[in-house]
């Protein structure tokens, strides 16, 4: 491969997932599989650039960079894989949208038992970015839990609990009602680790009967029921952008203006 490649273009692996391919992680294991040529040969490395003026081929199909940027906000119901396929042939989120000229995949994910936003595109850049933990991406919870949780409960999930070794990122926490057999609990969180509330609630003692994420920086459910997702508005995409400082794409956008 020539050398002088890499000081220029962008990394493979990111312009297959600017370009609707797959994430950045699935492109790279397609890329480690043999699945990617560059300029008809095939290439294993993941260092590996690219410029507008290779030819980049995907199990033998040559790939475009994505003009058409979607954004969809998904309600996702519980027992649905946040994932585009599943080797067990369970439903996963894809089933739940309508076949896109563009190829759109999950940002992040939730649990198979949890229902809540979901956030799917084929902006590679910014689901990339919202996906680092840098980003800092605020996530609302509400969740049912089993037992009557006290003001203490509330206390040491907000300065954190150890998971794995590691102690959480300090959260806000707010009892929003209890019958003395379950309590209704809002978390807010700015991370993001597998399985974190649930793992974070069964820690005090509390198992977890329902979850749903009601919130995910600015976005909301409003307006959407369990199964139910939409495009993202026009100012929604610029909140998200401007709020974590990216560059406002000027390509177009699958998206509405509010009325």
């Amino acid at each position: 491969m020539d050398k002088s490649r890499e000081k220029q273009g962008i990394r493979l692996q990111k312009y297959l997932a600017q370009a609707g391919v797959s994430s950045r992680r699935k492109a790279e294991e397609s890329i480690q599989a043999g699945r990617v040529k560059i300029n008809g040969r095939v290439v294993t490395e993941l260092g590996v650039r690219v410029t507008s003026e290779d030819k980049v081929e995907f199990d033998g199909q040559k790939v475009h960079q994505t003009e058409h940027l979607v954004y969809i906000l998904l309600y996702k119901p519980a027992g649905v894989m946040t994932t585009t396929d599943d080797p067990q042939g369970r439903r996963t989120v894809m089933d739940l949208i309508e076949k896109r000229s563009a190829r759109v995949y999950p940002v992040g994910r939730l649990d198979y038992d949890t229902s809540g936003l979901l956030l799917l595109t084929n902006d590679g850049q910014l689901a990339n970015w919202l996906m680092h933990p840098r980003s800092g991406v605020t996530k609302y919870y509400e969740a049912v839990v089993q037992g009557r949780v006290s003001q203490e409960d509330i206390l040491l999930l907000s300065q954190g609990v150890e998971l794995d070794g590691i102690k959480t990122a300090p959260a806000i926490v707010k009892l929003l009602g209890t019958d003395g057999t379950t309590s209704r609990v809002l978390l807010i969180l700015h991370e993001g680790r597998n399985r974190q509330v649930r793992r974070m609630l069964e820690l005090i003692g509390h198992s977890c009967l329902d979850l749903t994420r009601t919130k995910y920086g600015p976005l909301t459910l409003r307006g959407l029921r369990p199964g139910q997702w939409r495009f993202l508005y026009e100012d929604e995409v610029s909140a998200l952008q401007e709020r974590h400082e990216l560059p406002i794409r000027i390509k177009r956008v699958r998206s509405h203006r509010r009325r």
